[in-house]
């Protein structure tokens, strides 16, 4: 479920020149036994969008994450990389709650920590006391040992995002943004000393402009 806002207007780069849509589709992952990745990316709860068989020796299986434009790939005769190499990167807009929801499922995730993904001696254990965008991790591997890192972000580096593009993942997601926007909305109304009738405009404006790395409201 995607709730996306978008501009139809054609984007030009600095010289004029309109650009081509280059989205990142898929991400290929090495493995050693189809069946086995299979199942735990299942118990992720991934969705399983293909498992084909369109030649002698190729199997293609594809798993693409909640909320997720780029699906993951594996399978028989599409890599001549060796198994346990990829690395892959995640982001969610709660940590905890995607931690607690792996552990869940029987994921043997890492502890939570702030400060840097790299080095390891960066790292500082808990979530980012002040939930800063962009600080707070855990990492996983599939059974091959392939690595997943996966970052808290709410919102963006400007210029990270098109600006004329606002997308939610899921509602739960949207949810979050909502619940940032009330509780900063909250603060607002408090340094003006006055309800603000028009908080549907200001919530929206909060919004758009945490996921596009905007100056937001106050």
């Amino acid at each position: 479920m995607s709730y996306t806002a978008t501009s139809i207007e054609q984007q030009k780069d600095a010289n004029g020149i309109v650009g081509v849509d280059l989205k990142l589709e898929v991400h290929v992952i090495p493995v050693s036994d189809v069946e086995r990745s299979k199942l735990f990316y299942q118990g992720l709860g991934w969705r399983l969008d293909a498992d084909d068989t369109p030649a002698h020796g190729v199997r293609i299986v594809q798993f693409t994450p909640p909320g997720s434009a780029c699906s993951a790939t594996f399978g028989e005769g599409i890599t001549a990389a060796a198994p346990g190499t990829a690395e892959g990167a995640l982001i969610v807009s709660d940590i905890e709650a995607a931690h607690n929801e792996l552990v869940r499922r029987g994921i043997d995730a890492s502890e939570v920590w702030h400060g840097a993904a790299f080095p390891l001696e960066a790292r500082r254990a808990g979530p980012d006391p002040q939930r800063t965008s962009y600080g707070s991790f855990f990492s996983f591997n599939d059974p091959d040992g392939n690595a997943w890192l996966v970052q808290e972000v709410t919102t963006r580096h400007p210029g990270r995002l098109d600006a004329a593009t606002t997308t939610f993942a899921s509602a739960d997601d949207l949810a979050r943004a909502i619940r940032r926007a009330a509780a900063a909305h909250g603060e607002h109304e408090k340094h003006n000393g006055q309800r603000d009738a028009n908080w549907p405009t200001w919530y929206a404006a909060y919004m758009a402009a945490e996921q596009t790395g905007k100056e937001q409201p106050v």
